[in-house]
């Protein structure tokens, strides 16, 4: 039988239309099962604290569970590898940030590549780091500490969550701009880092906001400066380092990211939702808690953010010739 041309081309016209449709309907039905938040720190950290508040969030609005994983180790690439290599389907994301922008370079040999193998979703929070130290440390000042760096030489120790993390640059970045010699003590997260250093263990943090607030706040640690460019809401009595050693800057972003070639109607659905959850007063109030700021972005805008940070880190891992322990 032969169809009338127009009632052919209505037809085409439909049929090519049904993919589309399907992919829509998809994320409109998304999720349909549990999805899984992969950490690449240990449980306490501050990647793993605003994960498990944005899960939440996200299992709210959403009607499914928002499960964090944590799994730690080699600055955060375990976590990320197994996004990598993980099903594009939307049920697998990655709470990613700038530990992958610094491991980018950092780790000469890895088994996926970010930029090529992991989308950005939407980006979720942005703080400085604080530089912490035992309140029996003698310094209480970042001149003070410098001056006795200075005068004990590869005496101080300073601990991170792990080799290639923010928090061990931001170390090694002030060691080279202080013109000071400090040991770095890796850790499988942050939460022990400053258990050490509670105990005596080491002498210096540089810790990201939300595990150290706590002890700040309790008089348990003593905050010397944050490493933001600016000074910082959350401690507004704190200097920077930057006030003492000018250009010195290390921020953290986080965010969500999935597996490349995930449908990019699961991505805009979990962007979407992402930004409306940050955008509640209560949701922000929590951030501010913990020390960090809401930071709302399209996927595409916090796609630039990474490649950025990434080229920015790279840039001072070459110049310091920081290499791994």
């Amino acid at each position: 039988m032969k169809l009338p041309r127009r009632k052919f081309l209505h037809l085409a016209a439909g049929a090519a239309a049904l993919p589309a449709m399907s992919r829509i309907a998809r994320a409109e039905a998304y999720p349909t099962r549990p999805v899984h938040i992969i950490v690449g720190f240990a449980p306490g950290s501050a990647a793993d604290i605003i994960a498990r508040l944005i899960g939440q969030r996200l299992s709210e609005r959403l009607g499914q569970p928002f499960v964090v994983e944590n799994r730690g180790g080699a600055g955060g690439t375990l976590g990320a590898e197994a996004v990598a290599h993980a099903s594009p389907d939307g049920y697998t994301l990655l709470l990613s940030g700038s530990a992958d922008a610094v491991t980018a370079t950092l780790y000469e040999k890895l088994n996926y590549n970010f930029i090529r193998d992991i989308a950005p979703v939407a980006s979720i929070a942005s703080g400085p780091l604080v530089l912490v130290v035992h309140p029996s440390f003698p310094a209480r000042t970042v001149p003070e500490f410098i001056a006795y760096a200075k005068a004990n030489p590869g005496k101080i120790s300073f601990g991170s969550a792990s080799t290639g993390t923010v928090a061990h640059m931001a170390g090694e970045l002030f060691k080279v701009v202080a013109g000071i010699n400090m040991v770095h003590v890796p850790y499988r997260g942050l939460a022990p880092a400053l258990n050490d250093l509670l105990g005596g263990q080491v002498q210096a943090v540089f810790s990201t906001t939300p595990p150290a607030m706590g002890h700040i706040q309790a008089g348990r640690l003593r905050a010397l400066a944050v490493t933001s460019a600016m000074r910082f809401e959350a401690l507004p009595n704190l200097p920077t380092i930057g006030d003492f050693l000018p250009g010195y800057e290390a921020t953290i972003t986080v965010g969500l990211s999935v597996p490349k070639n995930t449908p990019v109607e699961i991505i805009n659905r979990v962007n979407e939702e992402t930004n409306a959850a940050l955008a509640d007063p209560d949701m922000k109030a929590k951030l501010a808690g913990l020390g960090v700021a809401p930071l709302s972005m399209a996927a595409a805008d916090y796609g630039k953010l990474i490649a950025d940070e990434t080229e920015k880190w790279g840039k001072v891992i070459r110049a310091a010739n920081i290499k791994l322990e």
